[in-house]
C-alpha cells in the first residue's frame, strides 16, 4: 500500500510539474489571448452597428423619395383641381374644391416637412457611419498589432507547448479518474494553480501555513494521500535540502574553527619556544 500510495504522489507531482510549465507559457503571454478576443468582439459589434446604420440610411432615403413623390401627386391633384375651378357653375362647387386645393397644400407642406426631418437624420446618421469606421479601422489596425505579437509569442513556444500536452496527456492517464478529478479540482480553485506542493522550510508549499512535524512524519511515510488542512492541496514530499544544507554549513563551520585551533596553538607553541 505505501508503495502504491508513493506512486500515486510521484505521478501528482510529475503532472504539477508539467501544469506549471503550461502555466508559465500562458503567463508570457499575459492578457494578449483575451486582448485579442476582446477586440474581436469589439470588431463584429462595430461591423453591426454600422450594418444596422446603413439600413436606417436606406430607410431614411425612402421616406425621403416617397415624400417626393407625394408632393408630385399632390401639385397634380392642385392643378386638377384648379382647372376644375374654373369651370365650377356654383358657389358650393367652388367651396368644396377650394377645399380640395387647400388640402393638397397641406399635404405639400406636411411631406416638405417630413422630408427636411428625414434629410437631419440622413445627415447625423452618415456622421455616425463616418466616426463609427474610423473608430473601426482604428480598432481593426489594434487588433492586426496585438495578432503579431501574441503570433510571435505563440510561435516561440508552440513546439514546446505540443511536448508539454502530449506528456500531460500521457502522465494524466496513470492517474486514476477519482484523484484527476480532484487534481483539476483543486488546481482550478488555486490562485497559483499549483494542486500539488511539497512541505518547504516546514511550511505548505502552496500557501505557506506551517506543517507540524508529526505531520511531516506522516508525509514523508506516504502511507496515505495528505492535504493541507488550511488550502487543501496535496502534500506530496518534505523537502530536506535545508536540513542537509544546514548540516553542510555545520560541518564547514566546525571544522573552520578546528583548523583555527590548531593554528592558533601552533603559533603559541613557537612563541612558548
Amino acid at each position: 500500500m505505501e508503495n502504491l500510495i508513493a506512486k500515486k504522489l510521484e505521478a501528482l507531482l510529475r503532472l504539477q510539474a508539467i501544469d506549471s510549465k503550461l502555466d508559465e507559457i500562458n503567463k508570457v503571454r499575459g492578457d494578449l489571448p483575451a486582448e485579442v478576443q476582446d477586440l474581436e468582439d469589439e470588431i463584429i459589434g462595430y461591423e453591426t452597428r454600422i450594418t444596422k446604420f446603413n439600413d436606417e440610411l436606406k430607410r431614411y432615403n425612402e421616406e425621403i423619395s416617397n415624400n417626393k413623390n407625394a408632393i408630385k401627386e399632390a401639385e397634380r391633384l392642385m392643378k386638377k383641381y384648379e382647372e376644375q375651378q374654373a369651370n365650377v357653375k356654383n358657389n358650393r362647387e367652388y367651396e368644396a374644391i377650394t377645399k380640395e386645393i387647400e388640402l393638397q397644400d397641406l399635404n405639400i407642406q406636411l411631406a416638405n416637412r417630413k422630408m427636411r426631418e428625414a434629410a437631419a437624420k440622413l445627415e447625423k446618421k452618415e456622421e455616425q457611419i463616418d466616426q463609427t469606421e474610423k473608430d473601426l479601422a482604428e480598432l481593426k489596425i489594434n487588433l492586426q498589432n496585438k495578432r503579431k505579437e501574441l503570433d510571435a509569442i505563440i510561435a516561440e513556444s508552440t513546439e514546446e507547448e505540443e511536448k508539454l500536452n502530449k506528456e500531460r496527456d500521457k502522465r494524466s492517464k496513470q492517474i486514476e479518474e477519482r484523484l484527476y478529478y480532484s487534481y483539476n479540482r483543486i488546481r482550478s480553485n488555486a490562485r497559483n494553480g499549483l494542486a500539488v506542493v511539497t512541505v518547504k522550510r516546514d511550511a505548505c508549499g502552496g500557501c505557506f501555513n506551517v506543517v507540524p512535524p508529526q505531520r511531516q512524519a506522516d508525509i514523508k511515510d506516504k502511507r496515505k494521500i495528505i492535504v493541507c488542512e488550511h488550502c487543501g492541496r496535496v502534500l506530496a514530499d518534505v523537502e530536506e535540502i535545508l536540513v542537509q544544507a544546514t548540516e553542510k554549513t555545520r560541518k564547514g563551520t566546525a571544522a573552520a574553527a578546528k583548523k583555527k585551533a590548531e593554528a592558533e596553538a601552533k603559533v603559541a607553541e613557537e612563541v612558548a619556544k
